[in-house]
């Protein structure tokens, strides 16, 4: 077999990308390397790599030019030569010669790490030597960064958690600048972060997947932002911009912003979250003009321009308001359901998840069904209090024809916990017979039927706002508590046993800050997963 002579680029510095440099050490091996030609014939081969320091501290950009057209290129990184963890494949290259770069991310703070890139083409592969690179320290309040949060994570012995990291959407105290977007490892340690800005909060925050992350930020300026893992905006749409280009379609909407959930779909397009007020004059208890805030959702192509729009208002009785009213709905969370095309809605202020049909954009809009307390399902037994009460983050565990398993954070806001009548709100949470849980529930879309499958509600917390919960690939619950009362400021996240009286496996605290969703990714790139 003939062979292709390598050579490297001996103490190359790092190409000017225009980004301000983070200080960090810079590591080349000098070496020549001979590997097999894997049928792409004989000559020298020198894909020119090059590794440098993004804005990101925690980021590395390799950049690679590569032989072929139709190459692709990863790489692998770890503390040391064996690596152990990988980055996602880029897209095939359009010419020979391409320069392609790969953002290497998932590192912790002042660290060294060893990385190599390996490029594939029809017939052939190119490996890099090892190389070395130094991350950079995390931002400090001191040098005018926002404050890095407090976390701390524990475990019960024998227990093993499920692989992969957590990703961290936080809200900042009053008058604090928190670092709030964020993902660690299983062991609390920060491994990225990207700066929103003092006074911002972004929900939510998800991974895309080509490998960017996607978020709505607010509210000094309403906007849906694209990043990629070094931090560059991509695009952004504003809620502003989107208002506009609504009332160019027939609907005379002035969206107030984007809030707590986007939903991403198999077809690339998007579902964002939005609200605006509308006025309404001597509603029954409200004499006189009240400004209503209602939800309203808008289907974005790939090219975010708007093709299909939904609101609360043509559809749901502004009289029925639960908690919080004149914010009237509250919404929080959007599910696309794969089976039908269609979409769920978590309304926390009404304390129901609705069916809406979309039908892959296509569908009127109605509501098919209601699930909650006064809504279109049995629940078996009957007994009310069971039904989840100022809801967070539902989301489908399993499907088999109608029949839907649904994990949900039930926050218990309103919840009748005594004979009184009673209910648990922001301002009696110290009444003992408040609490939060985690639940899974059993639905038959058919029958309209529904019963609880699985519950936690660890020392009978209180958590009245935020949080979720998510079944794990090894069958755990995880779920976050984002303000369980007794905490003067602070989260706990869990991931807990499916047993009839779960056991703790992991436990993630975080202090001085709330967590308002923290839940478990594979790993900061679509399609990859890292082991523990």
């Amino acid at each position: 077999m003939d062979e292709i002579t390598v050579f490297p680029s001996f103490g190359r510095k790092p190409r000017d990308s225009g980004v301000q440099h983070v200080s960090a050490k810079w590591y080349w091996l000098a070496a020549v390397i001979i590997i097999p030609a894997l049928g792409c014939g004989s000559g020298t081969v020198d894909p020119s790599p090059g590794i440098h320091q993004t804005k990101n501290p925690l980021v590395a950009q390799y950049t690679i030019a590569v032989p072929h057209k139709g190459s692709t290129a990863w790489a692998e990184f770890g503390p040391d030569a064996s690596y152990g963890r990988q980055t996602l494949t880029t897209t095939p290259t359009a010419s020979d010669g391409q320069s392609v770069s790969i953002f290497v991310a998932g590192m912790k703070p002042s660290t060294k790490y060893h990385m190599r890139a390996h490029v594939t083409w029809q017939g052939g592969e190119w490996i890099d030597q090892d190389q070395v690179f130094i991350t950079g320290a995390l931002p400090t309040s001191s040098s005018g960064g926002p404050v890095v949060p407090v976390m701390s994570v524990s475990g019960t012995a024998g227990n093993s958690a499920s692989p992969g990291i957590e990703l961290l959407d936080l809200e900042d105290p009053p008058n604090t600048y928190t670092l709030s977007v964020l993902a660690t490892d299983l062991n609390g340690n920060v491994i990225w972060y990207y700066d929103i800005g003092a006074g911002n909060v972004a929900s939510p925050v998800k991974i895309l997947p080509n490998g960017n992350v996607i978020m709505a930020i607010g509210p000094s300026s309403s906007v849906i932002r694209e990043i990629d893992l070094a931090g560059d905006t991509i695009r952004e749409l504003s809620a502003g911009t989107l208002s506009q280009e609504l009332q160019s379609l027939g609907h005379n909407v002035n969206l107030n912003g984007f809030h707590h959930d986007i939903a991403i779909l198999p077809n690339g397009h998007l579902i964002v979250l939005a609200n605006l007020y509308q006025a309404y004059t001597n509603l029954p208890g409200y004499p006189g003009t009240t400004n209503v805030l209602g939800d309203v959702l808008i289907d974005l192509d790939p090219n975010w321009n708007p093709v299909w729009y939904w609101s609360t208002f043509d559809h749901l009785d502004v009289n029925r308001h639960l908690m919080g009213f004149p914010d009237w709905t509250h919404s929080n969370t959007i599910v696309y359901d794969p089976r039908d095309g269609n979409l769920l809605l978590s309304i926390r202020h009404q304390s129901w998840v609705i069916k809406i049909n979309y039908q892959n954009g296509g569908g009127n809009g109605d509501i098919m069904w209601r699930l909650g307390e006064d809504g279109d399902f049995t629940l078996t037994p009957n007994d009310p209090s069971q039904w989840f009460y100022g809801q967070h983050f539902p989301a489908i565990v399993s499907q088999n024809g109608s029949n839907t398993t649904l994990s949900v954070m039930d926050n218990g806001n309103v919840r009748v916990v005594d004979s009184s009548g009673d209910a648990c709100t922001a301002f009696n949470r110290a009444n003992a017979d408040c609490y939060s849980r985690a639940v899974t529930f059993q639905i038959d879309e058919n029958a309209k039927t529904a019963s609880v499958l699985w519950q936690d509600k660890p020392g009978g917390l209180f958590s009245w706002w935020g949080g979720d919960t998510l079944v794990l690939p090894n069958k755990d619950i995880e779920f976050d508590l984002c303000a369980p009362f007794g905490y003067q400021i602070g989260s706990e996240i869990m991931e807990v046993t499916p047993d009839a009286v779960p056991q703790l496996v992991w436990e993630l605290d975080v202090s001085g800050v709330a967590a308002y969703r923290g839940y478990r990714v594979p790993s900061l790139y679509p399609g990859v997963a890292w082991q523990n």
